[in-house]
């Protein structure tokens, strides 16, 4: 399929540039599989559609505050790094910007009061680079100090006190990721005890989001882009929840493209989940992709000709998703990240 096939237009305003006022006021445009109907309500009705026994799976990988500034010694350049992952220890994979200015052997200093530095080791994959942290303390206290959270360049603004709250799930457990998985984000611990009463099951998974989420598709033809790879991990007893689920017919609703993506990779050929750690680069697009294990998924509106409005067009259809999307625009939805969400059941 063309790239082309993936686009839509997408006035500037509909971008999200903050929350909703409660993270449950977001809207939610409902689509139904079987009678192909789209409706439109909010997300604190999510319990309207679900019901008991079904499993809802959620990515509770937590944020860091990755993206840090500093200066490069001795010529005092500024210098931004977006830390992508850890390599091994205190040697992380970044994104660093002006790239041209940063060799191997540079170090940048991200505090004056503090030890805290880094050093280029090399160079990674697509123009990022290595760097080995330098500091006395505890680096995640550092890095929390001095780190700030890594909003999407789509947001357009400087980091505000409460983007360290609202862009994390409420259930964020394992630290690891430089962006939120969304389309947990509407979730409150309310809405999770409405669920657990009502019988709805809850399990988790770890994704940590990575340089994925930030490489835009290059090549005109879908099936020739590669996908960076990211580390999810299941545990045995999630895996055998929801192998259970699936033997007795309920529904495994996915929250969110991170967490379908685990779920997916994590499913041997017969669609069993396997426990356990692993990376995964896994591409889902249509119409090749067969799902295995999801039978319902929870997501925001994502970007133009991305790898995500691939993933969902695979689980739906192409036409059908585009369609909603127009409706969404002109329904004034709001996008992205910090925008409202989609259930497609």
């Amino acid at each position: 399929m063309k790239l082309t096939d993936f686009d839509y237009d997408l006035p500037l305003e509909l971008i999200a540039q903050h929350p909703a006022d409660k993270r449950e006021n977001s809207r939610m445009m409902v689509l139904d599989r079987s009678s192909g109907s789209i409706g439109h309500e909010h997300f604190y009705n999510i319990l309207d559609h679900l019901k008991p026994g079904d499993l809802l799976v959620m990515n509770n990988s937590k944020v860091i505050p990755a993206r840090l500034f500093g200066i490069k010694e001795p010529t005092g350049a500024k210098i931004e790094v977006l830390l992508i992952k850890r390599i091994e220890g205190d040697v992380w994979e970044a994104m660093v910007k002006p790239g041209k200015r940063l060799k191997t052997g540079d170090i940048v200093n991200f505090s004056d009061e503090k030890l805290f530095k880094a050093q280029v080791t090399g160079d990674g994959q697509e123009g990022t680079r290595h760097i080995k942290f330098i500091y006395e303390g505890i680096f995640n206290e550092l890095l929390d100090e001095f780190g700030k959270i890594p909003l999407p360049p789509y947001i357009d603004r400087d980091n505000e006190k409460e983007d360290r709250d609202r862009y994390q799930t409420v259930y964020c457990k394992y630290e690891g990721s430089v962006a939120a998985p969304t389309a947990g984000l509407h979730f409150t611990e309310d809405i999770l005890k409405k669920l657990e009463e009502k019988g709805v099951e809850t399990a988790f998974v770890t994704l940590h989001v990575g340089i994925g989420t930030f490489r835009p598709v290059k090549t005109e033809t879908v099936e020739e882009h590669v996908m960076h790879y990211e580390e999810y991990s299941v545990d045995e007893e999630t895996a055998n929840r929801i192998n259970k689920a699936k033997e007795e017919g309920r529904r495994v609703i996915s929250v969110g493209t991170t967490s379908t993506r685990t779920l997916e990779s994590a499913a041997d050929a017969e669609g069993k989940i396997v426990s356990g750690q692993r990376n995964t680069n896994l591409f889902i697009y249509p119409p090749v992709y067969k799902f295995k294990v999801v039978d319902g998924l929870l997501t925001n509106f994502h970007l133009p000709k991305s790898t995500l409005l691939m993933l969902i067009s695979a689980f739906y259809d192409r036409e059908k998703i585009l369609e909603a999307y127009r409706i969404a625009v002109d329904q004034k939805y709001r996008f992205f990240s910090y925008g409202d969400c989609m259930l497609i059941i």
